[in-house]
């Protein structure tokens, strides 16, 4: 799907014809470029200002059309706020401000990266056009007629004038992939289910060997073989076969343990037997937002060439009712062996990771292990859509986890886990059962997950109220929001990658 907007590096000394966009602070103070390129017409932003009671708040926008002595056909002045207490997470954010302002224009965007202080470090500009991009991001490939509307976003070329061109381009280059990762993700989660089904979203996975990410798809006779009946058991109600992808990447030194990432991508569900009702249903064909996000995270480490070994593990099923798919009262047997009384065939996603996480951790012994899953409506009770629920046994993980995902905006919580949850799980006729009750739901689902993972040091990320349906922000206008992406290449970059 071509972008709808392109993104550029220019020199500050660029001249615009069409939009151009200047940052100011809280004192309405440009910086030297953007008080050269707005020449005379600074006292037409005061008086501008002044009565739409502009006074520079970050994120805040005055627009001007047809600015009297000035090339440019609009201007826009962006608030940057307090401009020393500006982080990365700022300069993503304004971005996206920009793009949300400007749609199309046919003689192209101009932004100089500029604050009232000094020119934008080149990280700082790389941010400003991630965001630009990720607004930018529209999902309309199905749509065969326009509405006046439709087209709310960005269409333009945009260049950002920087002080140094060249260095801001090799600032953006790693983080474009990354921008690219989360842009999958979202066209993953946003395709319909009669597009995207296992064996689909497994032949899109394996796109990926093109970057030389090594690919392997488990049919269901391989399943079978490993004794995957966990997974299989979800799947088997559906005229779709379950499929499950392993994606390895071999950046780091030879011979290191990987880090692992896991994903569940129940491509729909119906909730099986324990059918959900018909009202929001046709949403869950975004039941494989944590897939989406691990198949966008390998694309980008492959793209950036990170210096690191890492396995990515998809589970790829479709949970239907039909004459044969598993029942209430049902006991299946893990990869695992251990066993598993079905109380609720809605309780699917965890059968799935189950089997994947096993296979990963006998298989490849990772370093850390982090799963990812739209695994509860119970995290969406206790957090909201601002957070994605962090379960772990590794405090070192878990405060990683913490921290990047304030650097990154991809917000995560942790809950507590604890031997008197898995109380709740116990059978009385299998090892466990894969519902605890109403109580604790969030926490008995990641205490199941829990006993398929022995010692590795591992995170479980439930977001259910963040990959999909959630709130509209500065740098996502999209149902399907990719989350998760640009959080665990950031846990990568920062504490698993070889410094060479």
């Amino acid at each position: 799907m071509p972008d709808a907007v392109k993104v550029g590096f220019v020199p500050f000394s660029t001249a615009s014809r069409g939009t151009l966009v200047v940052f100011c602070d809280e004192a309405l103070k440009f910086g030297r470029a953007a008080s050269k390129a707005l020449g005379s017409s600074a006292g037409l932003v005061k008086r501008a200002a002044a009565a739409n009671q502009f006074k520079g708040k970050s994120a805040a926008t005055l627009d001007i059309l047809a600015p009297e002595g000035l090339k440019a056909n609009r201007l826009i002045v962006v608030g940057a706020g307090k401009t020393p207490a500006l982080k990365s997470s700022d300069f993503l954010k304004l971005g996206g401000v920009i793009a949300g302002k400007v749609r199309s224009d046919n003689n192209g965007v101009t932004v100089i990266a500029e604050l009232p202080s000094a020119a934008m470090e080149p990280d700082q500009s790389a941010s400003l056009a991630s965001g630009i991009r990720l607004r930018a991001y529209k999902f309309d490939r199905y749509k065969t007629r326009k509405k006046d509307g439709d087209d709310a976003v960005i269409r333009a070329d945009v260049s950002i004038a920087v002080a140094d061109a060249a260095a801001a381009k090799k600032a953006f280059a790693p983080v474009n992939h990354v921008v690219n990762g989360v842009i999958i993700a979202r066209d993953l989660v946003n395709e319909p289910p009669n597009v995207l089904y296992p064996e689909e979203f497994a032949r899109r996975a394996s796109r990926l060997r093109a970057m030389g990410v090594g690919i392997e798809v488990l049919d269901v006779k391989a399943m079978t073989k490993l004794g995957m009946g966990a997974l299989l058991g979800v799947g088997q109600g559906s005229a779709r076969p379950s499929r499950t992808v392993i994606m390895r990447w071999n950046g780091g030194k030879k011979g290191e343990p990987p880090v692992a990432f896991v994903g569940k991508g129940v491509c729909f569900d119906t909730g099986g037997i324990s059918i959900k009702p018909a009202g929001g249903m046709e949403e869950m064909k975004g039941d494989m937002g944590g897939a989406a996000c691990v198949v966008g995270l390998m694309h980008a480490l492959a793209a950036r060439k990170a210096k690191v070994n890492a396995i990515g593990a998809i589970g790829l099923v479709e949970n239907m009712p039909d004459g044969s798919a598993q029942r209430p009262g049902d006991i299946v047997t893990s990869m695992s062996g251990q066993t598993i009384e079905i109380i609720n065939t809605d309780a699917e996603g965890r059968l799935v990771l189950a089997d994947v996480l096993w296979h990963v951790v006998r298989k490849f012994k990772p370093k850390v292990m982090v799963d990812l899953a739209t695994l509860t409506g119970a995290i969406m009770v206790a957090l909201g859509t601002e957070h994605a629920g962090l379960f772990s046994n590794n405090d070192e993980l878990s405060e990683r986890l913490t921290r990047v995902g304030l650097e990154t905006g991809e917000r995560v919580w942790r809950m507590p886990l604890a031997p008197e949850y898995d109380k709740l799980i116990d059978s009385k006729f299998a090892d466990m059962k894969n519902t605890g009750g109403r109580h604790g739901g969030s926490i008995t689902a990641a205490q199941f997950l829990q006993r398929f993972v022995d010692d590795t040091p591992w995170a479980h990320l439930d977001i259910a109220g963040t990959a999909m349906g959630a709130p509209k922000s500065d740098i996502n206008q999209s149902w399907g929001s990719g989350f998760g992406v640009r959080l665990l290449d950031r846990l990568v970059a920062e504490h698993y990658e070889t410094k060479r």
